[in-house]
């Protein structure tokens, strides 16, 4: 079956980084788009990051580009985003979702068909 477990989350001072690894198993993953997601306390999942299944093209959420580089490794199944420059307000749980093709319309929830349980990433000083 399809898993998705999500780790390197923590807490990170204003203007640190964290990189966070999406371990996948139970499909071909090198055949699959990919994106990050977060829920803020409160709030409602916002798409973060995406990126097609050869890495061939990435895409960002406004308020995250610039500081924040998805990126994968097919031979290792995995899925990175490095956070660089974090802010108070990027202060949530973080989830890998898998899209159901090789690419996607990035943010469009309803593209994807699987996620992890999330990694909470706390941004305070």
């Amino acid at each position: 079956q399809v898993q998705l477990v999500e780790s390197g989350g923590g807490l990170a001072q204003p203007g640190g980084s964290l990189r966070l690894s999406c371990a996948a198993s139970g499909f071909t993953f090198s055949s699959y788009g990919m994106s990050w997601a977060r829920q803020a306390p409160g709030k409602g999942l916002e798409w973060v990051a995406g990126i097609y299944s050869d890495g061939s093209d990435t895409n960002y959420a406004d308020s995250v580009k610039g500081r924040f580089t998805i990126y994968r490794d097919n031979a290792k199944n995995t899925l990175y985003l490095q956070m660089n420059s974090l802010q108070p307000e990027d202060t949530a749980l973080y989830y890998c979702a898998k899209a159901k093709n090789y690419r996607m319309d990035y943010p469009a929830l309803y593209e994807y068909d699987y996620w992890g349980q999330g990694t909470q990433v706390t941004v305070s000083s």
